[in-house]
């Protein structure tokens, strides 16, 4: 026999998981734009192009989404969680306080989203209390910014989180960046090192916009900057360390190089707090799964973040 569940402690546990937060749009049978705030968003397929997201069948708009042609997911950029309250909260004209416009397929696109996707409706799942929404991408676009995060009730900016970080520093602070593309990340030196990672003082990479900008002078590529993956003191330099993990854009490096993940060259990494960032990358790329860490060269903690996309 199954033990009864409490749904109020499994909606708490659902929580503990780290995910985006989205606004998911359509247009009703009239022709007049919806939305609601929604995290159980995620990627399904590349080829075909598809993704989900779940509609509570007590949902206000469950007639007229499950009704529609198709929807719009927009992910909220890390700015935008007042817009994130808007979709949330009922009200008679959501639209009226955001900027947005129709995207290539009809559904509503807002502006400054992280990034959007229009979709035409590809399959509906009866899933309980829910029904999944399959969509199968028709358009979407890429600001390259953070998009906004929740967690346990509670908005995760991973900007505000390293400007914290900063502002507690006892000492300098210095902003780096694991940066990763196609099973390989970038490291910096002569051919046969001692290799560093991408880092630059705080003060001229203070946020994520800051950071992505620095690594296009620095090594010539576009990147996007992700979550905090490392947050450390060295106590023998008396610095703080920020590091961020990125993706790079195709190109060559101006400086530099990628090294495969099961061939990074620990022995040559130039000091011991880097090799433990790239060491503890290699071996989370690999699961899947990552953290970020907080502590000193030494010791620390590291919190589960999820898996990645």
């Amino acid at each position: 026999m199954t033990a009864a569940i409490d749904p109020r402690a499994l909606r708490s546990a659902f929580g503990s998981f780290l995910t985006g937060v989205t606004v998911v749009t359509a247009n009703d049978a009239e022709g007049r734009p919806l939305g609601f705030t929604a995290n159980s968003f995620t990627s399904v397929s590349l080829e075909p192009a598809l993704l989900l997201v779940c509609l509570a069948k007590r949902s206000y708009n469950y007639a007229a989404l499950t009704g529609a042609a198709g929807f719009a997911v927009n992910i909220l950029a890390e700015d935008q969680e007042a817009v994130s309250n808007t979709f949330a909260r009922p009200s008679d004209d959501r639209f009226a306080t955001v900027g947005w416009r129709p995207g290539p397929h009809g559904a509503p696109v807002l502006d400054g989203a992280a990034a959007w996707f229009d979709c035409a409706m590809h399959e509906i799942v009866d899933a309980g209390d829910h029904a999944v929404l399959i969509g199968r991408v028709t358009a979407f676009d890429d600001a390259g910014t953070n998009g906004l995060g929740y967690a346990r009730g509670a908005y995760v900016k991973p900007g505000t989180m390293a400007k914290a970080v900063a502002a507690a520093a006892d000492g300098a602070a210095m902003v780096g960046a694991v940066v990763e593309r196609d099973g390989a990340i970038l490291l910096l030196g002569p051919d046969e090192g001692p290799f560093t990672l991408p880092e630059a003082p705080i003060d001229s990479a203070n946020d994520p916009a800051a950071l992505r900008a620095f690594l296009l002078r620095a090594i010539g590529l576009p990147t996007h900057v992700g979550f905090v993956y490392s947050v450390y003191e060295n106590r023998t330099t008396q610095r703080q360390h920020i590091v961020y993990r990125c993706d790079a854009g195709f190109g060559a490096p101006s400086q530099g190089r990628f090294v495969p993940l099961d061939a990074l060259p620990l022995d040559r990494i130039a000091d011991g707090p880097t090799r433990d960032v790239v060491r503890r990358f290699a071996a989370e790329s690999a699961l899947g799964n990552f953290s970020v860490y907080f502590g000193n060269e030494a010791s620390g903690r590291t919190h589960p973040l999820g898996r990645k996309a």
